[in-house]
C-alpha cells in the first residue's frame, strides 16, 4: 500500500487563509488600515517575509491596498458591485422609496432576529455602544451625526448575526442605507414627537436583542419600519392636499382677475 505524502501549507498561505477570514467576518472591515508590517508579524507570530508574500497574494487579488504615504489598507471595493448608477435612481425616484423600506423589512428583519439569537456579550457591547452614541447625538439634535449612528447601530446589528453574507450585504448597501435614512429623517425629524417615536422604537429594538428574544427583535425592527412608511404616506398625501389646495386658489384668483 501507498501513501501520499502530507504536504505542510506554506505560512503565507496560513497567514493569508487567516487574513481572509478576518475580513470575510468583518473584523477588518473595508478601508481599515492594516497595523504595520512590523506590529502584524508579532500578532501572527510570523517572520515579516512570509507575512509581505501573503499580503502581496491578498493585494494581487484585490483585497487590500497600498496607498500614498504608507500603509496598507483593506479595499474600500470590496462589496462595491452594488454601488451601481441603479442605487442613484433609487435615491432620486420616490415612489422607489417604498420598494426599498420594503427591502428593509426583510433584511432587517432576519437581522435582528438573528442577532438575538446569536449575540455575544462582546457582540451586544458594541450594539450597546452603537446605541448609546446614537442617542447622544440625538439629543444634541446634531442630524448628520445621527443619521451616521442610525446605520451604525443598524450595521452592528447585522455583525451580530454571525451570517457573513448578511453583513456584507448590510456594508455595501451602506451608502444607499445611509442616504435613505437621512431622507426619511429629513422628512420626519420636523416634527419631534415622531422623532422621539423613531428613537424609542430603536431602544426597543436594543433591548429585545440584549435580552436574546429574536421573536420580539424581528418584530421591533419591522413596527420601526411600518411607522417610517405610515409617517412617509401620511406626509405625500399632506404634500398632495396642499399642492390640490394651492392650485384650488391660484384658479379661484385668476377667475377673479
Amino acid at each position: 500500500m501507498s501513501y501520499q505524502r502530507v504536504k505542510q501549507p506554506k505560512i503565507s498561505d496560513v497567514i493569508m487563509q487567516q487574513l481572509e477570514t478576518m475580513i470575510l467576518e468583518g473584523t477588518l472591515k473595508p478601508g481599515q488600515r492594516l497595523p504595520p508590517e512590523r506590529e502584524l508579524a508579532k500578532q501572527f507570530d510570523v517572520s515579516r517575509p512570509s507575512l509581505r508574500e501573503a499580503m502581496q497574494k491578498l493585494a494581487a487579488r484585490g483585497l487590500l491596498n497600498s496607498r500614498q504615504g504608507g500603509g496598507t489598507f483593506v479595499s474600500e471595493e470590496i462589496g462595491g458591485s452594488l454601488s451601481d448608477p441603479l442605487l442613484e435612481l433609487f435615491r432620486t425616484h420616490p415612489e422607489s422609496q417604498y420598494d426599498l423600506l420594503e427591502f428593509r423589512h426583510a433584511l432587517e428583519g432576519v437581522s435582528a432576529y438573528y442577532a438575538a439569537l446569536r449575540s455575544t456579550a462582546a457582540d451586544k457591547l458594541e450594539i450597546q455602544a452603537r446605541f448609546d452614541e446614537l442617542q447622544q447625538f440625538h439629543e444634541q439634535k446634531s442630524f448628520d451625526r445621527e443619521v451616521a449612528a442610525d446605520v451604525e447601530f443598524h450595521l452592528a446589528i447585522a455583525a451580530a448575526t454571525h451570517n457573513v453574507v448578511l453583513l456584507h450585504m448590510m456594508r455595501a448597501l451602506f451608502t444607499l442605507l445611509r442616504q435613505h435614512i437621512w431622507d426619511n429623517l429629513e422628512q420626519i425629524y420636523p416634527k419631534h414627537d415622531m422623532r422621539g417615536r423613531i428613537h424609542d422604537q430603536h431602544y426597543l429594538l436594543l433591548q429585545a436583542i440584549l435580552a436574546g428574544d429574536p421573536e420580539t427583535a424581528r418584530q421591533a425592527a419591522h413596527d420601526h419600519l411600518a411607522y417610517v412608511e405610515e409617517v412617509l404616506l401620511e406626509r405625500g398625501r399632506e404634500q398632495t392636499r396642499l399642492e390640490r389646495a394651492l392650485r384650488r386658489a391660484n384658479l379661484s384668483h385668476e377667475d377673479a382677475t
